[in-house]
Parts: C-alpha cells; structure tokens; sequence
C-alpha cells in the first residue's frame, strides 16, 4: 500500500499572516507536521502544497518535498483542502506516480505526532474502515448548551432535563480537530465523494494535542503544551 501526506500550506492566511511559518518553540509551525510524519514511517511521500517559493524553500529544508507550486485554482481563499488534494495527486497522476492512500495533515496542527497517524494508519487494517478521521472530545457537554435570547433569559437552560447532571453522567460527544484525514486517494478524486459516508471512523486524539492554530493565542497554548512535553 503505496501512501502520500499531503500538508496544505498555503501563504496568504488573513486572520493570522504567514501562520503556516510562524515560530513555535524555535521552529517554523509547518516543521512539526512534517517532522511527525516523516517519523511516522508510514508515507513514500511527504508533500508540503504551497503557492510560495518562500514557503516551499522552508519546507523543504524541513525535509518535505515540493515538486511543484500550486496553481492559481488553488492559490486563493474559496479552495477547498480536497481540492488541493486532488490538484496533488493529479500532478503526480501525470508523472506517473500513483498512490494508494493520501493523508491530509494540516500544518495548523503541531501537536499531533507520529503515534497519531500510526494509530490512524492502525484503523485501516479493519475491514470495516475505509476512511479516517481524527476527533477529541469536546469541552463541555452538549446537553448542557443552549440558546440564550436577547434579553439574556435562561428560561431554556432551566426546562432542560440536564440542568444539573454531572458531566460524567453524560454521554460524550466528539468534533474532528483538523488533524488527520486519512483516504482512499483514488476515490477523493471524485468531487462528490462523500469521505464520511463511506465507511469513515474516527480516530480519538487526546485535547490537550487538539489544539488548532487559527490565531496568537493558539500559538501560546501550543507553545506550552510542547515545553511540558520536553520536560515529561
């Protein structure tokens, strides 16, 4: 079974400029997702899909490799990361490398590791998954959310049944976390592809490694979740 990580990176990130290079701990943020899964051992390429030289000379002196840059289709805000997925594997479809298996690991992840995309690449030796996605548990319970009108009311809250049950009383519910997406490479090449219906698991990640970088204070939290790493 023949695999490629696919790490999305592109440079025009508006809510939080050059995110994808932005330092963490001494390090260019892409650095910890490429670092994992080259360590991982599971990829007979790991990509990084950038529309900037810059971003692909940093990513290859991370040890990623950058055959091409992306195309303009791809380069702005509406793409979509399926579609620079396939862009991928097109270009290597016409040099007549074929693939099996692709990964998408977001760059805006870091904390995930090379256990977690094993632990992926795990769940498909059961006959029962053909896709994988990983999730966390999420903060608060669920039953406990409600809508609070204009006026502040907690009128919903208070006719809810779980008002006062212990958050251990409760089932858990989960949320994907960005952090792997790991499918069939020939079926994504379909656009309708429903990825979840098609016999999709999900892989649980621990919170505390599910942090997404989507601004600085992301990046902070980051940051010291990986000093506690160091010093454990």
């Amino acid at each position: 079974m023949k695999s490629i990580a696919v790490i999305p990176a592109r440079s025009g990130s508006k809510g939080l400029p050059d995110k994808n290079i932005m330092d963490l701990n001494g390090k260019p943020l892409m650095a910890y997702t490429i670092d994992s899964a080259l360590k991982s051992g599971c990829f007979d390429e790991v990509m990084v899909s950038t529309d900037s030289d810059y971003y692909a000379e940093i990513a290859k002196n991370c040890g990623a490799s950058v055959p091409f840059l992306r195309g303009d289709a791809t380069s702005g805000d509406n793409a979509g990361s399926w579609d620079v997925v396939r862009e991928v594997l097109s270009n290597y479809i016409n040099s007549g490398r074929m693939y099996d298996y692709v990964a998408l690991l977001q760059p805006t992840s870091p904390l995930r590791n090379e256990e977690d995309i094993l632990g992926a690449f795990d769940m498909l030796k059961s006959e029962e998954v053909h896709n994988v996605v990983t999730v966390t548990e999420v903060d608060h319970p669920v039953q406990q959310c409600f809508k609070m009108p204009p006026n502040g009311s907690m009128k919903e809250m208070a006719e809810s049944p779980y008002s006062y049950t212990r958050r251990q009383d409760l089932e858990p519910y989960y949320r994907e976390n960005g952090a792997i997406y790991l499918v069939d490479a020939k079926k994504i090449m379909d656009k309708d592809y429903n990825f979840y219906a098609d016999a999709c698991h999900g892989y649980i990640m621990a919170r505390e490694k599910s942090v997404d970088i989507d601004a600085k204070i992301d990046l902070e939290i980051a940051g010291v979740v990986l000093k506690s790493y160091t010093k454990s």
